[in-house]
């Protein structure tokens, strides 16, 4: 299997912060979703790979180069979505087409333009005038306008509307689509990536709590709603976690066919990420 991107044991330490033994394979074609709670250590695994900052251990290869070796050619190959980093806020939507023309071999003008009527983004209004979802709109138009092979995103959907947040997710399918490239997105927005990802690498803390294709979370993981009078009924070693919500336990399993064997009376049903999240996070 060919990779665009491979992280190997990456650890960064800081005062009160320690990300620690991050692996990362992500093949040509697939896309893969970092998720986490706010501070959970998805923003420095993703500056880590892009060199922004320095990390104390570990190995990280873009293409199958070590990202100190990458080329020219080799960065312009890859399109980033960062929360804090932005264009000038006098520029508008003309202006950074010209600034990227001259940056990029494959400056793609003509799709920039299309998604930008496509989106109803103005061309002439200064960017400082601009929502902050309308400014993560022109962030992700220009990290696909020049044709990258690999998509690095830091919450790209952070601030957009439901309705754009469904185009944006169709516009990562479509690129992942011929089976060459790949994206790496996080997010603490679940359900963007329901019908998207993967595979998806839960975070807690700087430590991989989870690392899962989403097709066995489809097939194999379950959800149980319960109340605690009959919560004793259920041994320990059946269930990864639970997390008592007004009144009711929710227990987490990962073979719901197994548990239903044992405990056929109860009801289970397939959960989604955000209640993966919640109960790997906050559940005992």
């Amino acid at each position: 299997m060919e990779y665009n991107l491979e992280v190997a044991e990456l650890e960064k330490k800081y005062s009160n912060f320690h990300l620690k033994h991050i692996n990362i394979k992500l093949p040509k074609g697939k896309i893969i979703g970092l998720v986490g709670e706010n501070g959970s250590g998805k923003t420095t695994t993703i500056k880590s790979i892009l060199n922004l900052i320095k990390y104390d251990k570990g190995n990280i290869k873009i293409f199958g180069k070590n990202t100190n070796n990458l080329t020219k050619i080799d960065r312009e190959k890859i399109g980033v979505v960062l929360d804090d980093s932005f264009f000038a806020p006098i520029l508008n939507v003309n202006d950074i087409n010209k600034l990227m023309k001259k940056f990029y071999h494959n400056w793609n003008e003509k799709y920039y333009f299309e998604k930008v009527k496509k989106f109803n983004i103005p061309t002439n209004k200064p960017l400082k005038e601009f929502s902050s979802g309308m400014k993560m709109k022109i962030k992700v138009l220009c990290a696909l306008a020049h044709e990258p092979k690999l998509l690095i995103l830091d919450e790209p959907t952070n601030g957009l509307d439901p309705i754009f947040r469904y185009e944006i997710v169709d516009l990562f399918a479509d690129f992942v689509s011929n089976k060459e490239n790949s994206i790496l997105m996080t997010t603490h927005i679940t359900s963007d990536l329901e019908h998207l990802v993967d595979e998806v690498i839960f975070i807690l803390q700087g430590n991989i709590i989870l690392d899962i294709a989403k097709n066995k979370i489809d097939n194999e993981y379950g959800i149980i709603e319960i109340l605690p009078e009959n919560i004793s009924k259920i041994k320990k070693e059946d269930y990864l976690k639970c997390l008592k919500y007004k009144n009711i336990y929710y227990i987490l399993v990962d073979s719901r066919l197994e548990f239903q064997k044992k405990y056929p009376k109860l009801e289970i049903r397939k959960p989604t990420l955000e209640e993966i999240m919640l109960i790997l996070v906050k559940g005992e």
